[in-house]
């Protein structure tokens, strides 16, 4: 078995809706049933006993659908949340397409290499460490996926519908798209103050603005060094607390010094974190966690340190062992309590109370092993959110926006949270940027608490969900033209539209990006632009089935039409249906409350309806079509022609547009242009675009060379008619020359080359349909032959030619430039050229510089 390709789908794609790795195998004659392999199932089952069920593609269970399946359980076993996989021969004998869902791609990708693994030790009759396995991709899923704080918070977006992005590798991540996106990392907002953030690190200042708010914190200062520690503890009166001047997750902090040498020890200790230390009073009593959200109390834990409680049997180190056996006890953030750290800390801790690591603790003593009580070195919490006193939880709102934050982690030493407090009994001790979430979404004890929701909730109004509206185009022709002008109606709405296609990406007209960009890539740029109210994409069938789509749904669904000349023959694709199916993934995303605009006379487009959850507009030049027809008796969103007029219609409602008044059309004598218009007022009116917006964009919609190039943009030269265009297919030809039929001219000229990805008949047929129409026809050679030996595609083309019913005269050049140059050096005084270009933009600065010496 040889894996041939592995990449990742990073969004809906021909598979599914969810994120997959595709795995293309190669599998010889031997390996392609396992039944033919003595014992080869037995082997795998015992050194993968969970491999599950081993499904047959066709009749057989080949190797390729044991690596679907070994993949799959590995990340099932290792807690992974994936459920979605299959395995489907491909026209070539013997190789297979796998797909597997995963949760993070890192652990995806490994998945299938394990698995791979697997298969090879079950084959060769060798080992294969399962556990190590398991434990490796346990350990990078938890490496790469977010962290309980950030993940609440995105899984609280998710619940609303919103769309999430991470932008790095760590907590920031992006919710929602365009000019309504809203960004965090961990918790934090990208309305929270760096001023803010800045106070609550340092305490001393803190304190000062806490206390002039007339919340009640412990009086310290700043000391230099260990005797001036030692005289502030005596100006402050013992018990003290020494800890870093701007320290964090109570790194550090040393509480209840008594002694003068413990003192000089704690000094020690907090000078190792950071240069400036603070000392302050000790307030007895409890430590408790008060998060604000907004200008809300949200929750809060009374978190205790790590500690055992002793039997009179067992050691200290014995009994943080029997601990941190209890399986709620994790080494990283992923479980609700994490393992208690039995280090230097620990056992300093322990001498200030008698003991040492062997010393045996009578029954019922409890061992504090640690001065803090965070979580994260083996800390409990327990929620008292119920029990917070309004006035207490008054003082903590007041200490947040006194700090300027709006998510903030208020600790509190007091003894109990369910009276107020002052000065004598408790106190504000420290206030937090970015505070840990975990004690609040999963206490050691007591009820989780929201708080993930209640920070969405702040970010966004209720019923919002950051989304902007996004059309995706499809199809075989006509997708650049109807993207443009989905774009410009959007545009003369007010909206500020970004656009992908195969000429760049574009954010308010305006290039900032060149080359083909209608794969995902470029939309999700897009839709990180902060300016963006709207999107329009064009979706070319390389980047759906290189990575899926760029978002998890769109708005509106534009399928343009399906022609048989589009690439059949790469990636599997061979069919006209096939490609049906792949570009039927945008229609599949159509959001419930969104449309889908499809073409009724392309049955094969039609029919993609019945896989749309939302609902459907219909167009098509002619209203007695059997589906036009059908669906305006339904009363559904329907766009046709009548009597020289583009019709809206829904139900008895109609709104009629002249086609004389949309000068892409020329009075509607160009028939594709026509469709590409339908298309583009079927998708505006989906997105919600006034009629008033949507006639001023057809008026003012120029099909010239610069804002829609080499979608026939006419030119004149000498009375002579040129005509440039990327029409690079046998359907694309056939629009082309219904069109130029219609424009009168004396003597009709050709200059096309091929693509060489084609099909040998995709690219024959292209002068099949030229040669009976034109009478002059000038073959030249692409500058990128796309696989093909020189002179190949010519030969093809030339092989159209033969018994030509019209054409006269053929001539074969190397170069666009000059073939462009020798058919401009013909024309005559109403003669009419069609120029098939290439290199779009290089090719039309040519022509407008040829017509420009003129």
């Amino acid at each position: 078995m040889e894996v041939i390709r592995t990449r990742a789908l990073r969004g809906p794609n021909l598979w599914s809706h969810h994120t997959a790795m595709e795995v293309v195998v190669s599998c010889p004659p031997d390996q392609r049933a396992i039944a033919q392999l003595p014992g080869f199932e037995q082997r795998l089952h015992a050194r993968f006993p969970a491999v599950g069920a081993l499904h047959a593609t066709g009749e057989t269970i080949s190797l390729a659908n044991v690596l679907e399946a070994a993949a799959l359980s590995l990340q099932a076993q290792a807690g992974c949340p994936v459920t979605f996989s299959r395995t489907t021969a491909t026209p070539e004998e013997g190789v297979y397409q796998t797909v597997v869902e995963y949760s993070e791609e890192a652990v995806g990708r490994l998945a299938v290499t394990m698995a791979e693994n697997l298969i090879n030790a079950a084959l060769n009759d060798t080992a294969f460490d399962l556990d190590a396995a398991l434990s490796e991709l346990r350990d990078l899923d938890e490496d790469v996926r977010l962290g309980p704080s950030t993940g609440s918070i995105v899984n609280a977006a998710l619940a609303r519908d919103i769309p999430i992005r991470r932008l790095t590798e760590g907590s920031m991540v992006m919710f929602g798209w365009g000019s309504r996106q809203r960004r965090i990392q961990a918790a934090e907002m990208d309305t929270t103050s760096a001023i803010g953030e800045s106070i609550a690190q340092d305490k001393e200042l803190t304190k000062k603005l806490l206390h002039a708010a007339g919340v009640p914190v412990p009086y310290g200062r700043t000391v230099e060094d260990e005797a001036d520690a030692w005289q502030a503890a005596q100006d402050i009166g013992m018990p003290v607390v020494v800890k870093p001047k701007d320290g964090n997750q109570g790194k550090g902090v040393t509480v209840n010094v008594n002694t003068k040498e413990h003192l000089e020890q704690a000094f020690r200790t907090a000078k190792e974190f950071r240069d400036d230390v603070m000392v302050e009073r000790y307030l007895p009593g409890h430590d408790f966690r008060l998060l604000v959200i907004g200008n809300k109390l949200i929750a809060a834990a009374r978190r205790d340190p790590p500690q055992v409680v002793g039997d009179g049997v067992h050691t200290v180190r014995q009994l943080v062992d029997l601990v941190n056996a209890d399986p709620r006890r994790g080494s990283g953030h992923s479980t609700s309590l994490t393992k208690i750290r039995f280090d230097d800390i620990a056992l300093a801790r322990l001498a200030l109370q008698d003991l040492e690591a062997d010393s045996v603790p009578g029954k019922g003593q409890r061992v504090i092993l640690r001065n803090n009580a965070n979580l994260s070195t083996g800390g409990t919490a327990t929620d008292v959110t119920d029990d917070v006193h309004p006035e207490v939880a008054a003082r903590a709102v007041e200490a947040a926006q006194m700090i300027g934050l709006d998510i903030c982690g208020v600790d509190v030493v007091c003894e109990g949270v369910l009276e107020p407090f002052d000065d004598r009994r408790g106190g504000v001790v420290e206030v937090n940027a970015a505070p840990g979430l975990r004690m609040h979404i999963a206490p050691s004890y007591g009820k989780g608490r929201a708080v993930g929701e209640a920070i969405v909730n702040t970010m966004f109004a209720p019923g919002e969900n950051g989304r902007i509206p996004v059309v995706a185009v499809t199809g075989t022709n006509g997708k650049t033209t109807t993207v443009r002008l989905i774009a410009h109606l959007l545009t003369a709405s007010g909206l500020r539209t970004g656009m992908t296609n195969t000429d760049g990406v574009y954010i308010e007209g305006r290039q900032t990006d060149s080359g083909d960009c209608s794969g995902p890539r470029s939309a999700r740029n897009v839709l990180l632009h902060p300016d963006v109210d709207a999107a329009v994409f064009e979706s070319a069938r390389g980047g759906i089935l290189r990575e899926g789509l760029a978002f998890d749904r769109c708005q509106v669904a534009v399928v343009t039409n399906i022609g048989a000349g589009d690439h059949l023959g790469l990636n599997y694709i061979t069919t006209v249906e096939d490609l049906a199916v792949l570009k039927r993934v945008i229609v599949q995303n159509v959001a419930a409350d969104g449309y889908a605009v499809l073409n009724a006379v392309d049955p094969i487009v039609a029919a993609m309806a019945a896989n749309c959850k939302g609902k459907i507009i219909y167009f098509g030049a002619d209203a007695g079509h059997p589906v036009i027809a059908t669906h305006l008796a339904q009363g559904c969103r329907t766009v046709y022609v009548a009597d020289g007029h583009l019709v809206a219609a829904e139900g008895k409602q109609q709104v009629r547009i002249p086609l004389s008044e949309v000068p892409i059309t020329r009075n509607g004598a160009i028939g594709f242009q026509v469709e590409n218009v339908m298309a583009s007022v079927a998708a505006a009116w989906g997105v919600g675009i006034s009629w008033e917006s949507i006639r001023l964009g057809l008026k003012t919609f120029a099909n010239d060379s610069d804002n829609a190039p080499g979608r026939f943009n006419v030119f004149d030269y000498k009375g002579a008619t040129v005509i440039a265009d990327y029409g690079h297919n046998p359907d694309a030809i056939l629009a082309l020359v219904q069109a130029v039929e219609t424009m009168p001219a004396k003597r009709r000229g050709v200059v096309i080359s091929g693509a060489g990805d084609r099909r040998d008949e995709d690219i024959r047929q292209q002068t099949e349909i030229l040669g009976r129409a034109f009478d002059d026809v000038l073959l030249y050679e692409d500058a990128c032959q796309r696989g093909r030996v020189d002179g190949e595609v010519v030969a093809l083309l030339r092989s159209g030619l033969q018994g030509a019913p019209r054409t006269s005269h053929v001539q074969e050049i190397y170069g666009e430039f000059l073939a462009i140059d020798t058919a401009l050096g013909r024309l005559q005084e109403g003669d009419l050229c069609l120029i098939l270009i290439d290199q779009v933009e290089d090719a039309l600065a040519h022509i407008r510089k040829r017509i420009a010496e003129v």
